[in-house]
């Protein structure tokens, strides 16, 4: 006995590699405004030396904000390898990067990690974080991991719009 199946209902092939809602592929140029030489910027290409000597990846965060400084400070001393380095979003370096991620320049929004292939925003990138770090930090980012998506990031956007009034902001970046 033969089964017929319409070819309509048969699955169509999975991708190679699947990426998260969040994860971005650096390959693609920033969606900003081209250099005045009308070409567009291949970010990988203008931002490959930051991980040609140091292959760590890196932690961009809003360096006059007192919460992020904080966090900033709990990954330091939660990171006895070294394993992740730090870059203000306000930095040209960290614009250049948060281009890298596919986002604009001066978007201070969310913590980023960049890694060589990729990047993390928002909760997602705490999370990555804390799997660099010692313990317990990698434990709590595995449970973390099956609360949903949606709601890990409502908590995130929540905490960070409101950030500089619970928290406040300083003059400088302290790192």
């Amino acid at each position: 006995m033969a089964l017929i199946v319409p070819i309509s209902c048969t699955p169509a092939p999975l991708p190679a590699r699947v990426i998260s809602r969040r994860q971005f592929r650096v390959s693609a140029a920033s969606s900003t405004k081209p250099r005045s030489d009308t070409a567009a910027v291949d970010w990988v290409k203008e931002t490959a030396s930051f991980f040609e000597q140091d292959s760590r990846p890196i932690m961009l965060f809003d360096g006059v904000c007192n919460l992020c400084n904080g966090g900033v400070k709990i990954v330091r001393d939660n990171d006895r390898r070294r394993n992740i380095r730090f870059e203000a979003l306000q930095s040209e370096s960290g614009k250049k990067l948060l281009q890298r991620s596919g986002r604009g320049p001066d978007d201070i929004s969310s913590v980023v990690l960049v890694e060589k292939d990729r990047s993390y925003i928002k909760s997602e990138a705490v999370m990555k974080i804390m799997e660099y770090l010692d313990l317990p930090f990698p434990q709590l980012a595995f449970f973390i991991q099956f609360v949903p998506l949606f709601v890990r990031d409502f908590v995130y956007d929540n905490i960070a719009d409101n950030r500089y009034n619970i928290f406040g902001r300083s003059d400088s970046c302290d790192i």
